[in-house]
């Protein structure tokens, strides 16, 4: 894979030898219900490399005990998946990036638009669209887009407006 300037390599070692280009920068994550470091997933082996590959995440540990969970890291942030019984379409994270728009673009460059758990979702129009909104938290207000994980999760990824 060819680096583009402006663009940090992930440290993950994939087997093909390549790593994933990543272009923005995941500021905070903040879970939707009670714990970013306990969302829950069916198959945590069939979980991790959409995390790895679209989203720029890498294994950081994982655990057998007290059930299968491992936690992901990328720019300075965690979040945990665990096979705990929880239901993924009820949970996921808000992730604060530095650019909404390098964001999309970057997990569009991994792969995300020709990924079944964005097809599945998208009519062949809206593919290539990031369906970026302006939503106000409070005071502050966020452009943000959404991505569904295929284990379920749902991610906001929101860069603040000033």
């Amino acid at each position: 894979m060819k680096r583009k300037p402006g663009y940090r390599r992930n440290e993950i070692n994939f087997e093909s030898g390549e790593g994933v280009e990543m272009t923005s920068v995941f500021k905070t994550a903040y879970p939707y219900l009670e714990d970013a470091m306990n969302l829950p997933v069916e198959n945590l082996e069939t979980a991790i490399p959409f995390y790895e590959t679209i989203m720029g995440f890498r294994v950081v540990s994982r655990k057998d005990e007290p059930f299968e969970s491992a936690v992901l890291g990328r720019d300075g942030i965690q979040i945990g998946l665990a096979e705990n019984g929880g239901d993924p379409s009820q949970e996921g994270c808000f992730f604060e990036v530095d650019s909404a728009e390098a964001a999309f673009d970057e997990l569009k460059s991994n792969g995300l638009t020709t990924h079944p758990s964005w097809t599945g979702r998208k009519s062949p129009e809206e593919r290539e669209e990031a369906g970026f909104r302006i939503d106000k938290h409070g005071a502050t207000s966020f452009k943000v887009f959404f991505v569904v994980a295929p284990d379920g999760l749902c991610y906001c990824l929101g860069e603040r407006q000033t």
